[in-house]
């Protein structure tokens, strides 16, 4: 998937996380503020990298802002944004 603009999904709502997704130099990158990062920071992550693979994604920058959002919140969004940046509408990627 390759990104040509900025994408966003979300809210900054308490359960929800509002993500940017953005073209990358190289590598990725994600800048994290959450309210329950002390606990939750790297799980968050994770979560961000595992939908960035799938997505075949290998060079991005993506902030996020949490607000204690569960797991399907977070693939949720960040695939959003991700098709928002790709410009790409229904790619189908809910089908597998």
């Amino acid at each position: 998937m390759e990104l040509l603009k900025t994408g966003a999904a979300g809210t900054m709502e308490s359960g929800d996380i509002y993500v940017e997704v953005d073209k990358g130099a190289g590598g990725v990158e994600i800048e994290l503020q959450s309210t329950v990062a002390s606990l939750y920071g790297r799980r968050i992550k994770e979560v961000i990298s595992e939908v960035l693979k799938e997505q075949g994604v290998s060079s991005a920058r993506i902030t996020a802002n949490d607000k204690g959002a569960l797991d399907c919140t977070i693939r949720a969004r960040v695939a959003t944004a991700l098709l928002r940046a790709s410009e790409q509408g229904d790619s189908g990627w809910w089908k597998k």
